[in-house]
C-alpha cells in the first residue's frame, strides 16, 4: 500500500469502557484520505467517545488506533499537529477577538511566524468572519461562534478535520450555513470525519456513512446504498388512531413486514415488495431515516 493510499484513520478492535459500561465494543473503522465520512448514530452509540479516542483525550482499553500514520496514544502529539478538531461544546475564550483566537492557535499549531497573518486571514475568510475579525467572542451569535470553532481547527491547513456534532443545537438556517462551509472542505479534498445524529446532515455531506449503535458499526455505505439495502425503494405510511396502528403492527409482524413508527403513522418499508397487500395509506420514497431506524431500532437508550 502506497503512502497516498494509506487510510487517514484506522481503528481495529477498539474497546473503551467506563466502569461497567462499554461505550465502544470492538470498533473497526477505516477512513480513506480525501473523503467526508459521516459517523451517524443515536445518542449513546459511542460516537463522541470514538472522537475523543482519536484525539487521545480518551485512551482505548483494547485495540489499535492510527491517525495519519501515527500510532495513538504514543504518537498523539504528532497526529494532533496534522489534524483540526472542532469539538461539540463551545470552548472559545470569550474575552478574545476572532483574530486573537486564531493567532493564538496558529502559534500553538506551529505555523511559521511569517505565515501566521496570512493563515489567520485565510481562516477568517473560510468561516466568513472577515468583517468580525476584531469582534470579541462574547458579542458573536451562536452561528458565528460555531464558524469560529471551525476556523480555529483549520488555521494550520490540517490534512484531517474531526467534526463532533458540528451543528448540534443550532437553528436550521445556521445549520445550512455551516453545511456550506463543511461542503467546501469536502470539495477541497480535506479528509473529514463528522459525527452527527442529524440524518439529513449525514445524507447531505457525507460520501460514506457509517451507522453506529451500541459501540459498533452496524452498516457502512453511500447514503443511497444504505437506503436501498435496508429500507427499499418505497415506504408506505398508514395513518390512524394508536389502537389501529398497533393492530396493523401485529398484522405486519405476522406477515413479516419491516416497520417503524413515524410520528402519527406506521411506516412499512420495502413497500414495493407488497403491492396490493398493504392497507390504504400514502406511498413515498424511502429515506436514510427509514434505513437508520431499521438498523438501530426505535427505542431510545
Amino acid at each position: 500500500m502506497g503512502v497516498s493510499d494509506a487510510p487517514a484513520i484506522a481503528l481495529r478492535g477498539v474497546v473503551k469502557r467506563f466502569g461497567p459500561i462499554t461505550a465502544v465494543a470492538g470498533l473497526d473503522l477505516e477512513v480513506p484520505p480525501g473523503i467526508c465520512l459521516g459517523l451517524l448514530g443515536p445518542n449513546g452509540a459511542g460516537k463522541s467517545t470514538t472522537m475523543r479516542m482519536l484525539t487521545a483525550q480518551a485512551i482505548a482499553d483494547e485495540g489499535s488506533i492510527e491517525v495519519l500514520g501515527w500510532k495513538l496514544p504514543a504518537e498523539s502529539k504528532q497526529a494532533r499537529a496534522e489534524m483540526g478538531v472542532v469539538p461539540q461544546l463551545d470552548n472559545l475564550d470569550v474575552e478574545l477577538t476572532c483574530r486573537q483566537i486564531l493567532t493564538v492557535f496558529a502559534r500553538l499549531y506551529r505555523v511559521e511566524p511569517a505565515e501566521r497573518p496570512a493563515a489567520v486571514q485565510r481562516a477568517l475568510q473560510i468561516a466568513n468572519l472577515t468583517e468580525r475579525a476584531e469582534t470579541r467572542v462574547d458579542l458573536l451569535s451562536g452561528g458565528m461562534r460555531r464558524r469560529l470553532l471551525i476556523a480555529r481547527g483549520l488555521v494550520h491547513r490540517p490534512r484531517l478535520v474531526l467534526l463532533d456534532e458540528p451543528t448540534v443545537g443550532l437553528d436550521p438556517q445556521i445549520r445550512q450555513e455551516l453545511w456550506s462551509l463543511i461542503g467546501a472542505l469536502r470539495a477541497e479534498g480535506t479528509t473529514v470525519l463528522m459525527s452527527t445524529h442529524y440524518i439529513e446532515e449525514a445524507e447531505r455531506l457525507a460520501d460514506t456513512v457509517c451507522v453506529m449503535a451500541r459501540g459498533l458499526i452496524v452498516a457502512r455505505g453511500r447514503p443511497a446504498e444504505l437506503v436501498r439495502e435496508h429500507a427499499g425503494a418505497q415506504t408506505h405510511e398508514v395513518y390512524g388512531p394508536p389502537a389501529r396502528l398497533e393492530e396493523l403492527r401485529a398484522q405486519g409482524e405476522r406477515a413479516g413486514w419491516a416497520m417503524r413508527r413515524s410520528g402519527p403513522a406506521l411506516a412499512i418499508m420495502h413497500a414495493e415488495r407488497h403491492d396490493g397487500l398493504l392497507p390504504e395509506g400514502v406511498r413515498r420514497a424511502a429515506t436514510l431515516e427509514d434505513a437508520f431506524v431499521a438498523l438501530t431500532g426505535e427505542e431510545i437508550e
